[in-house]
């Protein structure tokens, strides 16, 4: 079932996504002043894991408009910090929904397909975009990561947030999309306390590369710079931790 959605997603939701794609060229193109630093980091084909920091309801379509080949995303079922208006873009695209705070083990086990057959699925690993600086990774991304080996792919996003507050007093947002170089592939071995701390490990080794496409005050816990760090504390708190999706 899982490789059929897979398919169907590439095949039946192909003309929908290249329309979505020339939207979010043109659109970006229009809105903001966007740059892209670093294109020859881009592989040619997967299994990839493309991550990126998630500070506005705006990055997925940054990252449709920076991958140039077929990708699926993994995404929130509910979006409580976009505007409703546009809510629907993401269904359209098709995605796999996760219900924050449950471990939506159907969404990973569909992304773990994917992987398994080759493709790229795009994860925004700190699990919503409640914050503006970057904080630790939820264990999807990295359970992915060893679950599969494929190769990391990691993107700064810098400049999102101020798109529409730049739009309303009459000016285009500076937006850097800065592309790593891929990294891993990662292992985790053991049981129990051992392989979640492995795992939590290759959160960390993830979060540090995003970390290196943005600039120092938005780097937030992996910052150099103890005030910035400890001017986040507050800002890791999983907002659906104690109140599961549904």
């Amino acid at each position: 079932m899982v490789a059929a959605t897979n398919q169907w997603s590439n095949s039946r939701r192909r003309p929908i996504r290249a329309i979505l794609r020339r939207l979010a060229r043109v659109g970006l193109g229009l809105l903001t002043d966007l740059e892209i630093v670093g294109t020859e980091n881009l592989p040619e084909r997967g299994p990839l894991l493309v991550v990126a920091n998630h500070f506005s309801f705006i990055d997925p379509v940054l990252a449709v408009r920076i991958a140039p080949w077929p990708i699926e995303f993994l995404g929130g079922f509910h979006m409580p910090n976009a505007p409703s208006a546009v809510t629907f873009i993401p269904k359209l695209w098709g995605y796999l929904p996760v219900f924050r705070g449950t471990g939506s083990r159907g969404a990973l086990r569909a992304a773990e397909s994917i992987l398994g057959q080759g493709g790229i699925v795009g994860i925004f690993p700190e699990g919503g975009s409640w914050a503006t600086v970057l904080r630790p990774a939820r264990p999807g991304t990295a359970y992915l990561a060893a679950r599969t080996g494929a190769r990391i792919l990691p993107i700064g996003l810098d400049g999102a947030p101020h798109i529409f507050p730049s739009l309303r007093k009459g000016r285009r947002a500076r937006v850097i999309a800065r592309i790593g170089q891929p990294f891993g592939p990662f292992q985790a071995s053991g049981r129990g306390a051992e392989r979640r701390e492995r795992l939590e490990e290759i959160g960390h080794e993830i979060m540090r590369h995003i970390a290196q496409l943005l600039p120092q005050e938005q780097r937030g816990f992996y910052s150099d710079d103890p005030a910035i760090r400890q001017a986040a504390k507050g800002t890791e708190i999983y907002p659906w931790d104690e109140h599961p999706e549904t």
